[in-house]
């Protein structure tokens, strides 16, 4: 057996020795190299490449510290920023409240000044400060209407002594109001002075006069009657309308105690959009769609405010918006305010027959005009026709106790 497996051993090694029967060591080279070339071969052609390990996908502990830092103050960046917004948005709200208040004694400090520049003040008048009266009435005019003036002085206006007599005695202040012309001092201004020297019945504006801006004249009339004298109400009428002083005393008294009262003929007329017509409204679109109306609002010739809504005005005016037609911008400037709003229709009947019958009827009223003219129908030669059929009587006022 042992000689078998030595026998074995030979003739194996001459299998791998060289002989002419076994496989030469250049072959096995070339194998080698065959089999290489074909592997390379293969790999580029289905495109199998050896993926890298690349370390910078994995942070090192110092990186994320680093990171961990930069969060940091990316937060406390954020946060100062925010604290930061939340102080500049404390200081415009503080400055805000600022302006308000500044403009607010703007406001007040320029309705002392219009008082100021008013006419001069009569003796009689200077002793009226620190009293408190029951109304004030504005009758708004303008410089080419003296003749519309002298027709309400003849008729149901108080004239001289009995003008401050009905100051004293009953608490009721009348005065005709304008502003100046375009050129103050001019000949227009110089006349009303001439006109206030002999009757002393006018309120001088600080406003430039113009058919354009009755709404800011409202509003700076009711701006400085607030502060020239202390009344319970306030009114504005047309020098076109007749008026029973009376009946207009009688008529506030029944509302005497109430607060925020607005007073006159209650109406909600169209809004008109056409240009060129009549009252035109320019920021009709402000109102829906065409062929709405204006909210209710008491009609211009002639309305009555309560000392607290005059005063309202009075301190807000730079920022009440004024519209084309005075009558809707004093009736936008109560919307959204709690306010009573008396519809009196008293206070707008129309010229003879109605107000005579009304008068034969025993119901007086306390304003008449025509609406058609929006006030009397050539006032200058028909008042005295109104006052005779319409009126209350020369001494109803001094009867009547307020």
């Amino acid at each position: 057996m042992g000689l078998m497996y030595g026998t074995k051993q030979t003739h194996t090694h001459k299998i791998w020795s060289g002989s002419g029967s076994g496989v030469s060591a250049r072959w096995v080279t070339f194998f080698c190299f065959a089999s290489f070339c074909l592997g390379v071969i293969f790999i580029n052609r289905f495109g199998i490449t050896r993926v890298p390990l690349e370390t910078n996908d994995i942070p090192s502990p110092l990186e994320k510290q680093k990171e961990l830092l930069q969060t940091d103050i990316n937060c406390e960046k954020k946060d100062d920023a925010s604290v930061e917004a939340r102080d500049i948005f404390s200081q415009v709200s503080r400055t805000h409240n600022v302006i308000m208040n500044l403009d607010k004694t703007i406001s007040s400090l320029e309705t002392k000044l219009a008082s100021a520049r008013s006419a001069k003040k009569p003796v009689s008048e200077a002793s009226n400060e620190g009293r408190k009266f029951f109304f004030v009435m504005g009758i708004m005019t303008a410089f080419s209407s003296q003749k519309r003036r002298d027709s309400i002085r003849q008729t149901w206006m108080p004239q001289g002594k009995d003008l401050l007599r009905l100051e004293k005695e009953k608490g009721i202040i009348i005065r005709f109001v304008i502003g100046h012309s375009a050129t103050q001092n001019g000949l227009l201004d110089h006349a009303i002075d001439v006109e206030d020297e002999q009757h002393k019945d006018f309120l001088r504006l600080n406003h430039v006069e113009g058919y354009h801006e009755l709404s800011s004249k409202t509003q700076i009339y009711f701006s400085t009657v607030a502060a020239k004298w202390d009344a319970d109400f306030y009114i504005k009428v047309d020098d076109d309308v007749h008026v029973n002083l009376g009946m207009i005393g009688s008529t506030l008294l029944r509302h005497r105690a109430k607060p925020r009262v607005y007073l006159g003929c209650m109406k909600s007329g169209p809004v008109l959009a056409q240009k060129g017509v009549k009252y035109h409204e320019p920021e009709y679109w402000k109102f829906g769609e065409d062929g709405n109306k204006y909210f209710r609002h008491a009609t211009g010739q002639i309305y009555a405010l309560s000392k607290d809504l005059a005063t309202y005005i009075s301190i807000n005016r730079h920022i009440l918006h004024k519209y084309a037609n005075e009558d809707v911008s004093l009736g936008s400037w109560f919307i959204g305010l709690d306010v009573e709003h008396i519809d009196d229709r008293s206070l707008c009947c129309q010229t003879p027959p109605d107000c005579e019958w009304k008068t034969q009827a025993g119901n007086l009223c306390a304003a008449s005009f025509d609406w058609s003219c929006s006030g009397i129908c050539k006032s200058v030669e028909r008042m005295k026709e109104v006052h005779k059929l319409c009126g209350e009587g020369e001494d109803a006022i001094w009867h009547t106790s307020f």
